[in-house]
């Protein structure tokens, strides 16, 4: 069976039409010696998707075809590839390419690599072609970037855990998350329920942290030890300076007190932001850092090694996204980046629904 010469996607035109999706057939840069492309069965809808589409994340390169929490088939691999087999149930995450040779690559920080490129609206700096992502039939990855999935997640389940779950995962363990410790998630959404998901698998007492009180019940469903509401009086005070790390994951930074949430914090713990909102951000004093000391940072997505263990930690603690399926087609996806764009999701979409829109 010949292998597909160009891949069909859903794109978008420009941020003045950002829920106008297009069926447009496009060419994947050139297959190299060390590729796979994956034939797509599920994509999760990313906040990154709404932001990039719209316009909030500033210019982009249009027309373009977003997602990038993709589980599909392995049907091509590269001469080279030693990582994945064809026949493979795969996954990509929100990267797809890093140098595999600088300082950062070789410590598995190769998310922090300063030519790493992103799964879709990023130039190839040889050919000029710009990715697209996993709102189309197929996409072609660099082997590092392409994850084996355990047999145990279902794709809907996993495809989340690429981009928000790993996004939540990876502060956590790089920043003490275990037994013993207590932690903090702000903001129930996409990232935030498989934070707190993720941080109770790792054995961390989990306290949710939101606006209101709207989401507690599903907190404490998802195996929160404790939920805060920051619309109560005095929502603080009993927890100062108890928490070892606090993970943020909030869209927004509207009515924000920042003095507020740090002094939960223990003596030099973590503050950890993973949300990207459109707007200033959060302004910060120095006097915010002096009660305790606190450290204030972030962190971006995750490695290899983060991913493989993620999702195996997934299969063993039977971790399940909460998802919503979401057929794949002009009308639904309108649709669902509005809602998402509203929040209006509990807690991921998820598109299914490819061999319909695409074929074999």
């Amino acid at each position: 069976m010949p292998y597909p010469e160009t891949f069909t996607g859903f794109q978008v035109n420009g941020p003045e039409t950002w829920t106008e999706f297009h069926k447009n057939e496009f060419q994947p840069k050139p297959f190299g010696d060390y590729d796979v492309d994956i034939k797509i069965e599920a994509c999760g809808v990313c906040g990154s998707d709404v932001h990039t589409i719209s316009g909030g994340w500033g210019e982009q390169h249009f027309p373009l075809a977003v997602g990038h929490e993709i589980i599909g088939t392995a049907i091509r691999v590269g001469s080279k590839v030693s990582l994945i087999k064809e026949g493979q149930r795969v996954g990509v995450g929100a990267q797809s390419y890093s140098c595999l040779d600088c300082r950062q690559c070789k410590n598995d920080n190769e998310t922090y690599c300063q030519k790493q490129l992103d799964t879709y609206g990023a130039k190839w700096p040889d050919t000029g072609i710009v990715s697209q992502g996993g709102y189309s039939s197929h996409v072609r990855t660099h082997e590092h970037w392409v994850f084996p999935i355990p047999d145990a997640l279902p794709s809907t389940v996993a495809a989340p855990m690429l981009c928000a779950g790993l996004t939540a995962y990876s502060p956590l363990v790089r920043n003490g998350c275990g037994p013993g410790k207590k932690v903090g998630i702000v903001g129930l959404g996409g990232i935030g329920h498989l934070g707190l998901l993720f941080a109770k698998a790792l054995g961390a007492e989990v306290w949710a942290i939101s606006r209101t009180h709207s989401k507690e019940a599903d907190a404490k469903a998802m195996g929160a030890d404790g939920f805060l509401a920051t619309s109560d009086r005095d929502w603080n005070v009993p927890h100062k300076m108890t928490f070892d790390l606090i993970i943020n994951t909030a869209n927004s930074f509207e009515g924000f007190d920042l003095d507020a949430y740090l002094s939960l914090l223990d003596i030099h713990a973590k503050w950890v932001s993973v949300g990207l909102p459109e707007d200033d951000g959060i302004k910060v004093r120095n006097q915010t850092f002096l009660t305790n000391g606190c450290f204030f940072g972030s962190s971006h997505l995750g490695s290899r090694k983060e991913v493989l263990t993620m999702l195996q930690l997934a299969a063993d603690k039977g971790i399940k996204t909460w998802v919503q399926e979401v057929q794949i087609n002009k009308e639904n996806l309108a649709e669902t980046l509005t809602k998402l764009h509203n929040n209006d999701v509990r807690y991921r979409y998820c598109l299914t629904g490819y061999e319909e829109q695409f074929g074999a």
